[in-house]
């Protein structure tokens, strides 16, 4: 054999071998280096509140209306309207378990709802004449309800169009500078039966346990038109307490979407709540008997059935930044005010002495308003 040819193959086998032999060493270098994981990001925590929207809301309401407050236009006829300025607060949120709504209203009346110390528009308490400005009244309510698909872990309450059933409880305050100094507190609890419309809508119904635990009327006060009897024409100190009753609440909201897309800037919504009779309107059970002179209180219906609002800041800027400023006008009707029959309750919603309605617990106007999102 020549020894060229075997001094070659004695090369490529050393050769070979080495070659295997640098793999293995970096093989065993590699597997003693630390295993190099490419970091994971962290789950972001999901806030508490995963809604959270606050607006606030100026509006102008031409023909408002305040129970007992009207003056007398030279031909005779009443005047039971009062033009309103309306600033508003509202806060919604959604939680894990339900939802949070809260709002609060400041309403500035013009003259002829007036302030303390008149006791109607130009007359002062004392019976003679004076000038008082509108009065301001203040309304704050909230609702809180808690689903029960939330509650429970399950989707069973989702049938259908029936998106939730939820518990729901929530409480009212209003208060006024006028000479009532009216001063309602109220509390409800019931269920919420929650709907889905189309184009992302909803509309909710609560059937409710309403009571209105505490108020105020200035005009029942004893030793405001004489002695009186506490208890039977009049209160000790005008504070009233009325009895447990029924309420009914629906709201509901659907975006205009069957419009052109050029169009689809426009939505309605609406609201509407029925309380059911408490008691004697005046805490003054013996005055609530038949006819034109009785005060018991009746169904009272307050409501707004129709808003159509007009998203302008999608309009100009796009649809990121939807509803951040809305333009709307609505509708109110508001019958038997406050639980007074509109039809009777002299002294307030009837003239004492002819039965002339004063057109002042009926509520019937259009307004408008502007709202802005924060």
């Amino acid at each position: 054999m020549d020894a060229a040819f075997v001094v070659l193959v004695v090369k490529r086998i050393l050769g070979v071998a080495a070659a295997v032999s640098i793999a293995a060493v970096s093989q065993a270098v590699a597997a003693e280096q630390p295993v190099k994981v490419k970091p994971v990001k962290p789950v972001p925590d999901l806030p508490f509140f995963f809604v959270n929207d606050n607006r606030v809301t100026f509006s102008w309401m031409p023909k408002g209306a305040d129970a007992g407050f009207f003056s007398v236009n030279p031909d005779g006829s009443i005047n039971g309207t009062n033009a309103k300025q309306v600033y508003s607060f509202t806060h919604f949120d959604a939680w894990v378990y339900g939802t949070n709504f809260f709002s609060i209203s400041m309403y500035k009346s013009d003259h002829n709802a007036p302030a303390v110390p008149c006791v109607a528009s130009g007359i002062t308490v004392t019976g003679g004449a004076g000038g008082c400005a509108g009065n301001t009244e203040f309304y704050g309510l909230f609702r809180s309800t808690f689903g029960w698909n939330q509650l429970f872990n399950t989707q069973a309450f989702t049938v259908g169009p029936l998106h939730n059933i939820s518990f729901e409880v929530g409480m009212d305050a209003f208060t006024s500078n006028n000479f009532v100094a009216a001063a309602t507190r109220d509390v409800v609890a019931g269920l919420q039966f929650a709907f889905d419309l189309p184009y992302k809508g909803y509309i909710n119904v609560a059937p409710l346990l309403y009571w209105e635990f505490a108020e105020h009327s200035g005009f029942t006060q004893c030793g405001l038109f004489g002695p009186g009897v506490a208890g039977i024409t009049c209160n000790p100190d005008g504070n009233i307490s009325y009895k447990p009753t029924w309420a009914a609440e629906i709201n509901y909201y659907m975006d205009l979407g069957f419009l052109p897309p050029s169009m689809q800037y426009f939505s309605i919504s609406g609201r509407a709540g029925w309380y059911g009779p408490k008691g004697d309107s005046l805490g003054l059970p013996a005055s609530s008997g038949p006819g034109r002179f009785s005060t018991a209180s009746k169904i009272e219906l307050n409501s707004e059935p129709i808003r159509l609002t007009f998203d302008a800041s999608k309009a100009a800027w796009g649809e990121k930044y939807s509803h951040f400023v809305d333009l709307w006008v609505a509708y109110r009707y508001w019958q038997n005010r406050l639980g007074f029959d509109h039809n009777a309750t002299p002294g307030i919603c009837t003239i004492a002495a002819t039965g002339q309605n004063t057109n002042t617990c009926t509520e019937s106007t259009v307004y408008a308003g502007i709202t802005m999102k924060f």
